[in-house]
C-alpha cells in the first residue's frame, strides 16, 4: 500500500529569501529521479505555506509519512537528496537536522488564532482554505444573521482594533452602520511601516482568504458594497498572493454579486501605498486613495461619519479582520474567554532585535512579557542583561527590566508610558544606549512627517537636533528638561497620531534611563559604549600579546608597538572606528 507523503516547505518571504524556492524544486526534482509523483493524487506532494513563525531557522521543512511529522530547520537545496534518500525512502529521520526543544517551547507556549492555518496551508489554494472551514463564518453570517446581530456579535466577543489604538471594533462598526448614506466603504489597513514589524505581511501572505472573509464580514455588518486592501507597494509577495486570493473568491462566488446566495453584494479593490508612513493614519490613508497627497486632516469627523468620498467608512487593520472568521466560528464568547479583562483574544507580535528567537509569534493578552522574552523567545542573546523591550515601533515607549513580570496588554503598556501598537516587539540589552534609541525612532519619525502641521514639523526636527547633539558630545545642561517640555508640546499639539506619539520614545527613554541622559550630558561619557564621539579605546597592558593584529587593521596608524610587547593607542589620531576592538582575540581593547 503507497504511504501519503507531504513536504511542506515554508514560503513566506523570509523562506523564500533564505532559499525556499530552490528547496522545494529540489524535493519536486528528486522525488522525479526517485519515480515518486510529486503531486496530491499521486499520494506525494510538495506543498508551500505561508511563514511558520520562527523565522531564524528558516528555510523550515515538514516531512510527513501517513501523518507522523518531522520538522527540518536550515535546509538548503543539497540537503535534500539525503532527506529523500533516508527519511522518505528509508523511514529514518535525519537527527541532526531536525528542529529541537527550543523550536518546540517556541511554539508550545503560543495560543494562534488568526496564525493558526498560516504555515498549515497553500495561501494560494483556495480550496485548502476551504478545506479548514474558510468561507463557512461569512455564509453564516449573510445567511442567519442581521447586520445589527452581526455588530453586537463583534462587540460581545470584546475584539479592539490591533492598528494600535485598541478601539472596541464593534463600537466603531456601530457608528458606521448607523449612518444612513447611499453608499458605504470597507478598508483593510495594510500600511504596516514600523521598523521590525512584519505581522500584517505574514498573516496577507500565509491566509490572505482570512482577511477576505473578515472584510465580507464586516462589510456586511456597516452596510458596505465596495472594500479597498491599503497595501504597501513593498510587499510584492503579499500583493500577488491577494490579488490571486480575491480572484480565486470571486471565481467561487464569496465575491461580487449575490455572496453565498444571500443577496448581499461586495467586491474588494486593492491599492498600493507608496511606502508614506503617515498614511497608516486613516485620514492621510483616505486621501491617498482618493489620489490626493497622504495627509491627515482633522477629525472630527470621524471616518464612520464621514470617511472615502465623503461617505461613511470603518477602517480595520490586517489582523483585526483576520480575527472574524474564527469568532464567527467559534462564537464570541470563546474568543472574549482568551486574554485579559479588558484586552480579550490574542495578538500577534514580530519578536526582534537582541534575542535568541526572532519571529512572528501569537500570544494571550495579558501574557508576562518575561514568559514572551525567556520561554517562547529564549532569552538575550549572547546571555547578556536583558534592558529594554520597545513596542508600539516608533510610535511607542519601552518597557524596562523593572517591568519584566508585566502582563502585555493594551491598558498595562499604556500606564508605563509605552503602548501596544501594531505588534513590533524589539527586544535591547545592556550593549544598548538608550540615548542612541530614542534618536533612532525619531529620525525615523522626523523623516516621516507629512509636514503638514508645525508641531511635528518643527517640534520633530528640534527633537532629533537635541538628541543628535547629546550622542555627538555636545549636550548642554537643561537639555533633558528642554526635551521634556518640547516633547509634551508636540505631543499636545499635533495634528494626527503620528506627531501626538513622535516623543513617546523620547519620554520614555528619559522616564526610564535619565542617569543614561545625564552621563551623556555631563560626564561626556556612553555608558553602553555606543555613541561614538563619547568613546574611547585603550590597551590593556596585562593582556596585550603585542601580535600586532589592531595595529594592521588600524585605518588610522593610531596604534604603535613592537611585536610581542604591548601596543598603544594615540587617542588624539584615533578615529573611533572600533576596528581595533572587533579583531582582538585577546580582549586586550577596552571600549569606554
Amino acid at each position: 500500500m503507497s504511504k501519503e507523503i507531504l513536504v511542506n516547505v515554508c514560503m513566506g518571504t523570509g523562506g523564500i529569501a533564505a532559499g525556499g524556492v530552490e528547496v522545494m524544486e529540489a524535493f519536486k526534482a528528486g522525488f522525479a529521479d526517485a519515480g515518486m509523483d510529486a503531486s496530491v493524487e499521486k499520494h506525494c506532494a510538495v506543498h508551500q505555506v505561508g511563514c511558520r513563525g520562527f523565522c531564524a531557522r528558516d528555510v523550515l521543512v515538514d516531512v510527513a509519512i501517513d501523518g507522523n511529522r518531522a520538522t527540518y530547520q536550515y535546509i538548503k537545496p543539497d540537503m535534500v537528496p539525503r532527506i529523500i534518500e533516508e527519511h522518505v525512502k528509508g523511514g529514518a529521520p535525519i537527527a541532526e537536522w531536525m528542529v529541537g526543544d527550543d523550536y518546540h517551547s517556541f511554539h508550545d507556549r503560543q495560543v494562534k488564532v488568526v496564525l493558526s492555518d498560516c504555515g498549515r496551508i497553500n495561501p494560494e489554494d483556495i480550496d485548502e482554505y476551504i478545506s479548514v472551514d474558510g468561507y463557512k463564518a461569512a455564509a453564516r453570517v449573510l445567511n442567519e444573521m442581521s447586520p445589527a446581530d452581526t455588530v453586537e456579535a463583534v462587540k460581545k466577543s470584546g475584539l479592539r482594533g490591533r492598528g494600535g489604538a485598541g478601539f472596541p471594533t464593534g463600537v466603531k462598526w456601530g457608528f458606521c452602520a448607523a449612518n444612513k448614506s447611499d453608499r458605504k466603504y470597507i478598508i483593510c489597513n495594510a500600511d504596516e511601516g514600523d521598523p521590525g514589524a512584519f505581522m500584517d505581511r505574514s498573516v496577507i501572505e500565509g491566509n490572505p482568504h482570512a482577511v477576505i472573509e473578515g472584510m465580507t464580514i464586516g462589510a456586511y455588518a456597516i452596510g458596505a458594497d465596495t472594500g479597498y486592501v491599503y497595501i504597501r507597494a513593498e510587499y510584492p509577495l503579499a500583493v500577488e498572493r491577494l490579488k490571486k486570493a480575491l480572484a480565486d473568491a470571486r471565481a467561487h462566488g464569496f465575491l461580487g454579486q449575490d455572496i453565498h446566495g444571500s443577496g448581499f453584494n461586495f467586491d474588494i479593490k486593492i491599492k498600493l501605498g507608496a511606502g508614506a508612513f503617515v498614511c497608516g493614519e486613516e485620514t492621510a490613508l483616505i486621501a491617498s486613495i482618493e489620489g490626493e497627497r497622504g495627509m491627515p486632516r482633522a477629525k472630527p469627523p470621524f471616518p464612520a461619519n464621514k470617511g472615502l468620498w465623503g461617505k461613511p467608512t470603518v477602517i480595520n487593520n490586517v489582523e483585526t479582520l483576520a480575527n472574524l472568521p474564527y469568532i464567527f466560528r467559534r462564537g464570541p464568547e470563546w474568543f472574549a474567554s482568551l486574554g485579559s479583562e479588558k484586552s480579550k483574544g490574542t495578538k500577534v507580535f514580530a519578536l526582534t532585535g537582541k534575542i535568541k528567537n526572532t519571529g512572528l509569534i501569537e500570544v494571550p493578552m495579558g501574557i508576562p512579557l518575561k514568559e514572551i522574552i525567556y520561554d517562547i523567545g529564549g532569552g538575550i542573546e549572547g546571555d547578556r542583561l536583558f534592558k529594554a523591550v520597545q513596542t508600539g515601533g516608533p510610535s511607542g515607549g519601552c518597557i524596562t527590566a523593572e517591568h519584566i513580570d508585566l502582563p502585555v496588554d493594551y491598558e498595562n503598556l499604556v500606564k508605563i508610558g509605552s503602548m501596544m501598537g501594531s505588534g513590533g516587539m524589539v527586544v535591547l540589552d545592556e550593549t544598548d544606549c538608550m540615548v542612541n534609541i530614542a534618536k533612532f525612532f525619531l529620525e525615523f519619525t522626523q523623516a516621516e512627517s507629512c509636514g503638514k502641521c508645525v508641531p511635528c514639523r518643527i517640534g520633530t526636527k528640534r527633537l532629533l537636533e537635541i538628541l543628535t547633539r547629546i550622542t555627538e558630545g555636545n549636550g548642554r545642561p537643561g537639555d533633558i528638561e528642554l526635551l521634556l517640555s518640547l516633547a509634551n508640546d508636540v505631543k499636545d499639539a499635533s495634528l494626527c497620531g503620528l506627531g501626538m506619539s513622535a516623543p513617546n520614545p523620547v519620554l520614555s527613554t528619559i522616564r526610564y534611563f535619565r542617569h543614561e541622559y545625564e552621563a551623556h550630558i555631563h560626564d561626556k561619557r556612553c555608558p553602553a559604549a555606543v555613541c561614538r564621539a563619547l568613546i574611547t579605546f585603550m590597551i590593556l597592558d596585562d593582556k596585550c600579546k603585542g601580535c600586532g593584529v589592531c595595529l594592521r587593521a588600524c585605518p588610522a596608524g593610531a596604534i604603535t608597538g613592537e611585536k610581542k610587547k604591548p601596543h598603544s593607542i594615540d587617542r588624539a589620531k584615533c578615529v573611533k572606528c572600533g576596528a581595533c576592538f572587533d579583531v582582538c582575540k585577546f580582549k586586550a581593547v577596552l571600549k569606554e
